[in-house]
Formats: C-alpha cells, sequence, structure tokens
C-alpha cells in the first residue's frame, strides 16, 4: 500500500491509500477518488515529505483514512435524508416494525435510525430484527 497527500481544486488536502501509484492513476482518471471536504472529483498529488522509518511504531488509534470517512459520511448524510432519527428508542421502533410487518400492515415509507444498548442488540437478535450497525462519522459540512 502507498499513501499519497491529495488536493482538490478548491484546496482541500486530504490522504488516500492505494495498492500502488499505477491504482491512483487509474482511479484519478476515471474520477473515482473525490475530496471528503467537498466532494470534488478533480484531485492530484500533493507535494509530501517522504516517511523515513525510524525503527519505532507510532500507535494506529482511532484513524479512519480519509477516503473511508468521506465514504461514511456520505451514507450518513443520505440516512439522515431518508429516514427518521427515532433516537435511543431504535429498539422499540425497530420491534413495532416487525411486528407489523408480520401482521401484514404497511410499514411506513422512510427508514428509521438511531442508537441502540449491547442489550438491545441482543433482543433485536434474538427477535430475528434485521439491521445494520453504521459508523457514525462527523458531518462533512461541520
Amino acid at each position: 500500500m502507498i499513501r499519497f497527500k491529495l488536493l482538490c481544486a478548491h484546496g482541500h488536502e486530504f490522504e488516500g491509500w492505494f495498492r500502488n501509484a499505477e491504482a491512483f492513476d487509474v482511479q484519478q482518471q476515471a474520477r473515482q477518488i473525490s475530496c471528503p471536504d467537498c466532494g470534488d472529483d478533480e484531485v492530484r498529488k500533493a507535494l509530501m515529505a517522504p516517511a523515513v522509518a525510524t525503527g519505532r511504531r507510532e500507535p494506529a488509534g482511532d484513524v479512519i483514512p480519509d477516503r473511508v470517512r468521506a465514504v461514511l459520511q456520505h451514507l450518513r448524510r443520505e440516512v439522515e435524508a431518508q429516514c427518521d432519527d427515532v433516537g435511543e428508542g431504535f429498539a422499540e421502533a425497530a420491534l413495532n416494525r416487525q411486528q407489523m410487518a408480520e401482521d401484514g400492515k404497511t410499514l411506513p415509507s422512510r427508514g428509521i435510525y438511531g442508537t441502540m444498548t449491547p442489550e438491545d442488540r441482543i433482543r433485536l437478535d434474538d427477535e430475528g430484527v434485521e439491521y445494520a450497525a453504521v459508523p457514525w462519522v462527523e458531518r462533512a459540512d461541520g
């Protein structure tokens, strides 16, 4: 893997990880790389200092690569636009929807999202309720 410092046409700097330099070139030409700040797909490599091995390893910490963060921010925008936030009542709302479906009732057209505890997860799993956990990252617009 190779890491490049990237720059969009609006001057936002971010980093991207690629299998090799050729993979960057292919994705850049196909306009598959976009700025996590503004979504601009006119991206080029920025100047960066070479990485020098010191023999010490830095802790990985809780770092999300910029490209992954951009995808998660896009996903968050879509979820917030298409679904209703039920907050901490997610498990109950999901169970109510499951019951409605089992009773043959029409479900609301909008989906739901919210938070749940580990106990809520166990309960939903036991009841056979399908759900997806998504890493909730900070919005791109602040």
